[in-house]
């Protein structure tokens, strides 16, 4: 039974409506252990306040989220196009009255992924989806560009797409190093309740339940989504601040100098995590970085080789930089001190890193 206060309650309807849109009052009993009756008046508090909508009587009444902004908005790539022009004369406008904070984040997520379409799409138009409901803002950019998974892959020289996500999840990943820093993606992904990436036929996504891991899986569509879909989403209420998710990455001077990695990103499928090969892909471009934070969530067991050329080799050839792990389960932490050079444990609490909730070490 979830906790019983009114605040509860109107975001349990509010983020199942849809889903039980004539068994809402049904479920929202359930969960609360509360009465029909005492359902049915918040129902019909929030139909009275515009939240939610209802269509038809008795056994047939449906209730839906009533949107408080559906907007599309295309627009054409043209020489001179400016992503914060299209926020502040588009977009911003059909976000009145949302928290400071919350368009903050919507601002920088907005025009950091307008400005990659503008600069590395090479796409001839984009299309904007403002859905603003009461419990959810979600931004939706897409063009018919050469798709950014197919961009890096090429020009880095990647083994393929799921390689080209790799490299994106660590950050400071950019085709363009002359006029951006490769970190929009990698904070943006992380001040929304959910970033999603569609391209080609892979599906990228971090949702604020996935405790700051990522889910890559085939995409639904049965043929491959042609240039890039990017989705936003973020609570009206959220309480993420743009600074508070910088200051969780940067150093004192806001450099961007730590960097999370999910470590099942390197297997390919149902593959071990047991060779060089494999840890040299996960390593690659890690120098650029003064603090490493390698997260295990998911992987059930490397190898030797694996692991000394991560916890041995790695630290060896770059003392400067701190690493820590966190998520290990007792025989991928048997394999890291294996390959430790020294006693000393490396975790994450130990070595001062701080991920909020994310980090899960063993002491």
């Amino acid at each position: 039974m979830k906790k019983n206060s009114s605040k509860a309650i109107r975001h349990f309807i509010l983020d199942n409506i849809d889903t039980h849109s004539k068994d809402i009052a049904r479920v929202v009993s359930e969960n609360f252990g509360i009465s029909r009756q005492s359902v049915n008046r918040y129902l019909q508090l929030l139909e009275k306040e515009g939240s939610i909508e209802s269509t038809g009587k008795t056994r047939n009444k449906r209730y839906l989220l009533k949107p408080i902004v559906l907007k599309e908005i295309s627009i054409p790539i043209t020489p001179g196009l400016e992503e914060d022009r299209v926020w502040r004369q588009q977009v911003e406008p059909l976000l009145e009255n949302v928290k400071e904070n919350v368009k903050n984040v919507c601002h920088y997520g907005f025009t950091e992924m307008f400005n990659n379409i503008i600069d590395h799409s090479d796409a001839k138009s984009a299309i904007v989806e403002v859905q603003y409901y009461p419990n959810e803002i979600r931004l939706i950019l897409s063009d018919n560009g050469v798709g950014i998974f197919n961009k890096i892959t090429q020009a880095f020289n990647l083994e393929d797409h799921r390689h080209a996500i790799l490299e994106l999840s660590k950050g400071k990943l950019t085709t363009d190093p002359e006029r951006h820093t490769g970190e929009g993606i990698f904070f943006t992904s992380r001040m929304f309740d959910e970033f999603s990436i569609l391209s080609g036929k892979l599906f990228f996504t971090r949702g604020k339940n996935e405790n700051d891991g990522w889910l890559v899986e085939a995409s639904k569509n049965e043929t491959e989504t042609l240039g890039t879909l990017l989705s936003l989403s973020i609570a009206p209420d959220s309480t993420t601040t743009a600074s508070e998710v910088f200051s969780k990455y940067t150093n004192d001077e806001l450099g961007f100098t730590k960097t999370h990695v999910l470590i099942e990103l390197v297997a390919y499928g149902e593959e071990s995590l047991v060779s060089r090969s494999q840890a040299k892909r996960l390593l690659a471009r890690l120098e650029k970085f003064k603090e490493v934070f390698f997260d295990f969530r998911g992987v059930k067991f490397i190898g030797q080789a694996f692991a000394d050329q991560i916890f041995r080799i790695f630290r060896k050839s770059n003392p400067d930089i701190k690493i820590a792990y966190v998520n290990a389960n007792e025989d991928v932490e048997k394999m890291i001190k294996r390959s430790l050079q020294d006693e000393s444990e490396i975790n994450g609490k130990q070595q001062g890193f701080d991920f909020g909730n994310n980090s899960d070490t063993k002491k």
